[in-house]
């Protein structure tokens, strides 16, 4: 088959959305198909072999850390240009709108897939009064599709509740060959700690946004001298929470990429996870495979990676005594080397 993916994000963008196409576009070239993606033009051409067809990027003043393309003509071009078998959009919201509307038009079966909870990050943007236009948007674009696929059995629950309607699970999954324990070093330890290579080592890895609640953080850091946090990612919030970490033992590494994100997640003694709002969280998996032990905040998608005393520790969100309670468990059980 040919399959035509739009999606909103894709390379050099770092994501878990850009993660996972990028594994299932190596995946289904191994099957013998073709992929082509229509993605905003961040000058990316070309992909394991899967053509990049550019589409005109913008910035949008609400998230201005990151570009975007608006719905456009040019999509319903490259569909005729490249006549694929089946469409693939990846969270339709704004070019997606037009990968819906004209694979509907030209008669192309129609997959979509649901990865990013807007409508729950409107809490953290002042936007929640808009939550039920956003869920009525969102709810419409799926109803074209012929199936639509979303990352955790708790999000399917969700949407169900919602009517949305064709849904399935699309199971979760992670590079083992190249997120490993094999990956720890020396090197990478005494950067993401500041040189305080005696210190329990936490690292979060994820988008620097206000939906991550990465603030949670910092009293732990505040009531535990013996521990530094490494924070990997970038994003709109950045500088905020530089300014908020300041004398705090918090290293800000910016994005990390291949090689040295496997070192950095195998580097740590324990993953820290402080968001609620993930349709999955694509990080805790490789987290695991890294070898690290997982402190998350208790949430749905959480709950299903995620067994409470046995691959990590769940707390209370916004519960500060709880997170604290959870790293004293971790140490008791050895899974930090004290």
């Amino acid at each position: 088959m040919k399959i035509v993916i739009v999606t909103e994000t894709f390379l050099p963008s770092t994501d878990g959305v850009v993660t996972r196409l990028k594994e299932a576009i190596t995946y289904i070239h191994k099957q013998g198909h073709e992929v082509v993606v229509i993605a905003p033009d961040l000058g990316v051409k070309e992909f394991d072999g899967a053509v990049v067809e550019g589409v005109k990027p913008t910035k949008l003043p609400v998230y201005s850390s990151k570009y975007f393309s608006l719905p456009q003509k040019k999509v319903e071009t490259l569909l005729q240009k490249h006549q694929p078998d089946i469409v693939h959009v990846v969270n339709p919201a704004l070019v997606g709108v037009s990968g819906v509307y004209y694979a509907n038009k030209l008669g192309l079966p129609l997959l979509a897939s649901y990865h990013t909870h807007v409508p729950k990050y409107l809490d953290y943007y002042n936007l929640y009064p808009f939550k039920p236009l956003f869920w009525w948007y969102f709810k419409k674009l799926h109803s074209y599709a012929h199936v639509n696929v979303c990352t955790s059995h708790t999000i399917l629950g969700e949407l169900q509740q919602k009517r949305f309607h064709n849904l399935e699970v699309w199971k979760r999954g992670v590079a083992i060959d190249h997120f490993h324990p094999d990956r720890k070093t020396e090197q990478m330890r005494s950067r993401l700690s500041d040189g305080n290579t005696d210190d329990k080592l936490l690292v979060f890895v994820g988008r620097l946004a206000p939906e991550k609640e990465i603030h949670k953080i910092k009293p732990l850091l505040e009531q535990r001298e013996d521990i530094s946090l490494a924070i990997i990612g970038d994003g709109p919030i950045r500088e905020q929470l530089e300014k908020q970490f300041e004398g705090t033992k918090t290293v800000f590494t910016g994005n990390l990429h291949g090689e040295e994100l496997a070192e950095a997640f195998a580097t740590g003694d324990a993953m820290i996870f402080p968001s609620i709002t993930e349709t999955l969280g694509l990080v805790i998996l490789e987290a695991m495979a890294s070898g690290l032990p997982v402190i998350a905040a208790h949430s749905g998608p959480t709950q299903e990676q995620v067994i409470d005393g046995e691959t990590g520790l769940l707390f209370e969100n916004e519960n500060t005594d709880s997170m604290i309670d959870a790293v004293q468990k971790l140490e008791i059980r050895n899974c930090i080397s004290v």
